[in-house]
């Protein structure tokens, strides 16, 4: 599957936006506005002016909303979501080549919040996997006691968990155990 880099960009920053939602196991990634400013700093999110509350609670929306395109049963649902998140950020695409970037497309409106900024260009990266018939790579973790979102980009879409050197090789360890335990015992 071919993607574009700046839908690759979208699409990890949305992935990344999903998994600082609060787990039973972990605080919440975007609690404060501290947080926010560090998470629109590590994606490098253009035209971002000065943050607030309001600006937090509102990505703290759009977050719920891109894990419930996640989570989605099925393409036409997905598609349901995807567009009520970008009709609902008033998209404006646009050519643009800043920051030592070649051209592509922004689809936020020139001054737009943060939430909306992410809602549009993220939005429209999980619409192209929609449209390109590839939503069952919106996936989340197999490892029981993970659950993190991730975008299965393998050739074959065979990716079950978030990072293979951690959740992947922690159950095969576990399963290795097991069976010499089993073996021997």
């Amino acid at each position: 599957m071919l993607i574009p880099h700046d839908t690759r960009i979208a699409l990890d920053t949305v992935v990344e936006l999903v998994n600082t939602a609060p787990e039973s196991d972990q605080d919440d990634g975007l609690a404060d506005i501290p947080a926010l400013y560090a998470f629109v700093e590590s994606h490098s999110i253009s035209g971002v002016g000065e943050l607030g509350p309001q600006d937090l609670k509102a990505v703290q929306g759009v977050r719920a909303r891109f894990a419930d395109i996640f989570a989605a049963p099925d393409s036409r649902t997905a598609a349901g979501l995807v567009n009520e998140l970008v009709a609902a950020a008033g998209t404006t695409p646009q050519l643009t080549d800043h920051d030592g970037y070649d051209w592509h497309v922004h689809y936020f409106a020139p001054g737009a919040s943060v939430a909306d900024h992410l809602a549009a260009d993220c939005g429209m990266a999980l619409a192209f996997i929609v449209v390109a018939g590839e939503q069952e790579r919106l996936r989340r973790c197999e490892a029981p006691d993970c659950g993190r979102a991730f975008v299965d980009l393998s050739r074959n879409r065979s990716r079950r968990y978030c990072d293979s050197r951690t959740c992947g090789n922690r159950l095969h360890v576990a399963a290795y155990r097991a069976r010499r335990k089993e073996a021997a015992g």
